[in-house]
């Protein structure tokens, strides 16, 4: 079995989903909603995004794999990935890291940081539908956008 050294494996393997790297976190956003994917129906869906060679995605696939981050299945001649956690557990898990080791294990000392009451929790974001509606939706739902609080800069995933 590898040693580990500051929570990382001594071989290089990373043991977390902290330690992705930035395109295999995207395939992981990509294949959650799926729920179970082939590496083309996970680079078609990166495509749009961030298109890559098909044998790139299955390189990063076969790295998860290796790693326990996803399981895979034959399925002909091709694949089929599935996460080992769903994508809520993942969160969780990497929240909880990023308290653990950023804030001292205070969730209050997190939501500080990022201006939020905990008294009161910020309500979820709609994702509006951007085709569709009048124009006194759009401008009504553009009035209420520039009520809301401002957004807190995303952590960058590098740091992840």
């Amino acid at each position: 079995m590898a040693a580990t050294v500051n929570g990382a494996k001594a071989n290089g393997r990373r043991k977390n989903l902290l330690d992705l790297a930035p395109l295999e976190l995207e395939c992981m956003n990509c294949l959650w909603p799926l729920g179970e994917a082939t590496v083309r129906q996970i680079r078609d869906e990166l495509a749009a995004v961030r298109p890559r060679a098909y044998t790139t995605i299955m390189t990063i696939m076969d790295r998860l794999a290796h790693k326990g981050i996803v399981t895979r299945r034959r399925a002909g001649k091709a694949y089929l990935y599935r996460p080992h956690l769903s994508a809520e557990d993942a969160r969780a898990r990497a929240v909880a890291k990023v308290v653990e080791h950023f804030f001292g294990g205070s969730p209050a000392e997190l939501a500080a940081h990022l201006g939020v009451s905990q008294a009161q929790p910020r309500p979820k974001r709609v994702k509006e539908d951007q085709g569709s509606g009048s124009e006194a939706e759009s401008t009504s739902r553009g009035a209420l956008a520039t009520e809301r609080e401002p957004v807190p800069p995303k952590l960058d995933d590098t740091l992840l």
